[in-house]
């Protein structure tokens, strides 16, 4: 069964929260932080890019010159109906059976609208057509520390380019010109078809059990997967590091 740890994010201190328990494994959605938290599997491991150290495979530069054409512009998250039309074709092409499903409108915008924190919606366009609207898009928290990657979501006619890959390129260029160590691409779980594509990236690390480290090889996680490869809850509340060092009490 899914388990999460979760925490309202709101208030003066939502921005210092976010940084800190972004540091230790945990995500935004919308005013909520989450880190998952099953009993019986440890498989989901936030990832991130350490900034520095990344170089671009030969495939990986080859990704970036097939969407050379796209123009990046980052605007205040604030929903449009172009992003929406965008957003549920990708849903449909790639996401059919998933959660968000049956998302409309008013719940893509809450998704997009409802941050208590920095955040930006990156949209990508097309030089060559100007008249047309966004064909890739992604929702990114700006955290002390790094650029987040909440969501992200594409024109489905742009799969063969590898528009995922490029826009987790584009944000470590723009992490780069920012000065941000980090980039954080969400989860990533040892033989999930749909996750191995992060393992491809070159200085990638993952949050486990409290550290993080180097993903080393990407087959070796197989204990990820063991029903005793997850501490007791209450361990790992008390783990957990809030702001100005304080420490979450039992």
């Amino acid at each position: 069964m899914e388990r999460k740890l979760f925490t309202a994010l709101q208030g003066e201190g939502a921005t210092s929260l976010n940084d800190a328990l972004s540091k230790q494994g945990f995500r935004r959605s919308q005013n909520v932080l989450y880190r998952p938290s099953c009993a019986e599997c440890s498989a989901c491991m936030s990832a991130r890019i350490r900034v520095a150290d990344f170089l671009p495979t030969r495939s990986q530069r080859r990704v970036l010159k097939r969407n050379a054409n796209l123009k990046r512009r980052a605007t205040s998250p604030w929903a449009t109906e172009d992003q929406y039309e965008l957003f549920r074709r990708y849903l449909d092409a790639r996401h059919a059976d998933g959660g968000m499903a049956d998302m409309d409108m008013f719940e893509f915008a809450a998704m997009v609208e409802e941050t208590p924190v920095r955040s930006r919606l990156i949209e990508y366009t097309d030089v060559n057509d100007r008249d047309a609207g966004p064909v890739a898009a992604c929702l990114t928290d700006i955290l002390d520390d790094g650029l987040s990657m909440v969501y992200s979501f594409f024109a489905p006619e742009l799969e063969r380019y590898s528009p995922g890959s490029f826009l987790i390129l584009d944000h470590v260029a723009v992490a780069r010109e920012l000065g941000l160590p980090y980039v954080y691409l969400g989860y990533w779980v040892p033989g999930s078809p749909k996750m191995g594509y992060k393992a491809n990236f070159a200085a990638l690390e993952i949050h486990r059990d409290g550290i993080w480290s180097p993903i080393g090889d990407p087959d070796g996680y197989d204990s990820a997967l063991h029903p005793l490869s997850t501490d007791p809850i209450a361990e790992q509340v008390a783990r957990i590091n809030l702001p100005n060092g304080k420490s979450v009490m039992r």
